[in-house]
């Protein structure tokens, strides 16, 4: 009996290579497609995989490149395609415009219009909680109305959530966007705060804080994401679904830093610093759609999942990795 193949473009990153893992462990055959960019060391993309290499068909590439993404699908007869690849980060969006407009936006219209060509009816895709901007209704919700993205890259994430609507509309093809929100645990990307923070900590460098400590987010432990992408490939709900995947609860930042202090034991050496063009007060996820239609509820509250993930850091002794 034949496998069910799956692609999972940025399978080599933080929630890629978890979910690689996860799926394999579940029997599926896996391509995983990365190009191992520079955005941060590709090196720790290329470790993410090293357990697992010999389980997947890993192919280097850009999902720009449209002749290659359609040598991808000829070759591969996908059941199921997972895009996670993206230029990722708000404050760096801001810095390069083009390159998350051509990554993000051209980079999804080529899998997904490969997948129209190619048969495969199911399509599931990263979106982000940063498309509610400045949401003024909280917790958000997925039919609160758009109107204030402040960033480059929440809006590529919007611009591909209407990709996915056109061609699920147009063409029938299934497709799956979820919002995260504020993914962390082990493998976390550096530039990310709880990695920067830790680090800091560990190195008794300044923790650079931006703000005054009272913004506050939802945060997603990367088990209980992964999760919900795995729920996500069934039939339930329609053609077309935009899901939230959050921890349903609110952590202020100056609490998650005291947190770390207490798993660390010790004491951050804070830098106050102006805030940020593009980053957003708050972020706080309705998920009844989700735990109606996938039966999806997070299991790791915040306390928890940082515990997890300083152990993981401690274990694999990344005290000054940069």
């Amino acid at each position: 009996m034949r496998k069910q193949h799956v692609l999972i473009t940025g399978g080599a990153g933080f929630i890629g290579s978890h979910l690689t893992e996860r799926l394999l462990s579940d029997g599926w055959q896996v391509t995983v497609f990365d190009d191992f960019n520079d955005a941060y060391d590709p090196s720790i993309k290329r470790q993410n995989l090293a357990e697992v290499l010999d389980d997947i068909e890993l192919i280097e590439g850009d999902i720009r490149d449209a002749v290659l993404v359609e040598r991808v699908f000829m070759r591969g007869k996908f059941d199921l395609v997972v895009h996670l690849a993206a230029r990722a980060g708000v404050r760096p969006s801001i810095l390069q415009p083009k390159l998350y407009m051509t990554t993000n936006i051209e980079g999804t219209f080529n899998l997904v219009d490969a997948c129209r060509h190619h048969e495969v009816q199911n399509f599931i895709f990263a979106s982000s909680s940063s498309v509610y901007g400045v949401n003024r209704k909280v917790p958000f919700a997925e039919t609160d109305a758009i109107e204030r993205t402040i960033s480059p890259y929440a809006a590529t994430k919007l611009a591909c959530e209407q990709i996915c609507s056109n061609y699920s509309h147009l063409f029938g093809m299934r497709s799956r966007c979820l919002r995260f929100f504020t993914v962390y645990g082990p493998r976390q990307r550096p530039d990310l705060a709880i990695a920067q923070f830790t680090r800091a900590m560990l190195d008794e460098k300044i923790v650079k804080r931006f703000g005054n400590g009272e913004t506050r987010r939802d945060y997603t432990y990367v088990e209980d994401i992964v999760e919900g992408i795995v729920r996500s490939f069934d039939d339930r709900g329609g053609t077309f679904e935009v899901l939230n995947l959050g921890g349903s609860a609110t952590t202020r930042l100056c609490d998650l830093i005291a947190m770390l202090e207490e798993l660390l034991g010790k004491k951050a050496r804070l830098q106050e610093l102006q805030e940020q063009l593009g980053d957003v007060p708050l972020t706080h996820a309705d998920i009844g759609k989700a735990r109606a239609i996938l039966g999806w509820e997070p299991q790791v509250g915040i306390r928890e999942g940082l515990a997890k993930y300083v152990a993981w850091v401690q274990q694999n002794q990344l005290v000054g990795c940069r």
